[in-house]
């Protein structure tokens, strides 16, 4: 008997540091682009939390339309072991709103520039909620699609005043050159049951954003109840880009956060 207990002491010691690093493993982050951008626009902030040892994921999202990409982002999310961090930029936002909902391993949201939609509101119907965005003018006439409706760029040449102001003008025409285009109607699609409404949020945006206005970005913060809403003097709407250190400094508080 003496020696069964023993034994027995001995297994749960060595399964305690298992235990222990299972309780402190830090949660994977996936981040989710917007509209006119592409997973790179999160270099910045992917080298900064893999720097401080967090596993990293950005999607690809297809930007089609809120309820099929979050579908896609769903399937990425359900596929992490462990807790996860979701990250949305821009319309990124509507997505993880979505994707979010339901999934039992999303312990944070994290809005960067970002909609933050009650359902049934489009992106379309919160940009123009308050005065402010330039967008419209500097849309590059639609690319008709075979299968209907139309792809939506912004014209290369408006794209850094517009999209990316703060940013290089040599990396700004770059990232011109490999925007990702958005589906006009996805812009226009109605979002459903949110997640922001029991998932803990925090919300940073610069307050010289052009697409979305700032005045739009408040708003959804404090509706969410935003834990913390980190404003960015002067930064433009890829404030990840011009500003990585801030945003991935968010993430990981929202990633430690109980």
């Amino acid at each position: 008997m003496k020696k069964l207990i023993v034994e027995g002491l001995l297994l749960v010691t060595a399964a305690l540091p298992l235990v222990a690093q299972a309780q402190t493993a830090k949660p994977t982050v996936v981040l989710v682009h917007g509209a006119f951008a592409d997973s790179s626009s999160w270099n910045g902030v992917i080298r900064i939390l893999e720097r401080d040892g967090y596993r990293v994921i950005a999607a690809a999202n297809p930007l089609r339309g809120v309820r099929a990409d979050a579908d896609a982002v769903r399937a990425l999310v359900d596929s992490v072991p462990g807790p996860v961090v979701l990250v949305g930029h821009s319309y990124g936002g509507s997505v993880i709103s979505e994707a979010g909902e339901g999934a039992s391993n999303v312990k944070a949201l994290v809005y960067v520039a970002a909609f933050a939609p009650e359902a049934g509101e489009t992106a379309l119907g919160l940009t123009g909620k308050f005065p402010g965005s330039t967008l419209a003018p500097t849309l590059a006439p639609p690319v008709k699609l075979a299968s209907g409706g139309n792809d939506l760029y912004i014209l290369q040449a408006r794209f850094h005043d517009q999209f990316a102001a703060d940013v290089p003008a040599a990396e700004a025409r770059l990232m011109a050159a490999g925007q990702r285009p958005v589906a006009e109607a996805a812009l226009g699609e109605a979002s459903t049951a949110p997640a922001w409404k029991h998932v803990p949020s925090w919300f940073v945006y610069g307050d010289k954003d052009r697409n979305i206005p700032p005045a739009a970005l408040a708003f959804m913060a404090d509706r969410a109840k935003s834990r913390e809403t980190l404003v960015v003097k002067g930064a433009s709407h890829v404030v990840m880009v011009s500003n990585a250190p801030a945003v991935a400094g968010l993430i990981e508080k929202a990633a430690t956060a109980h």
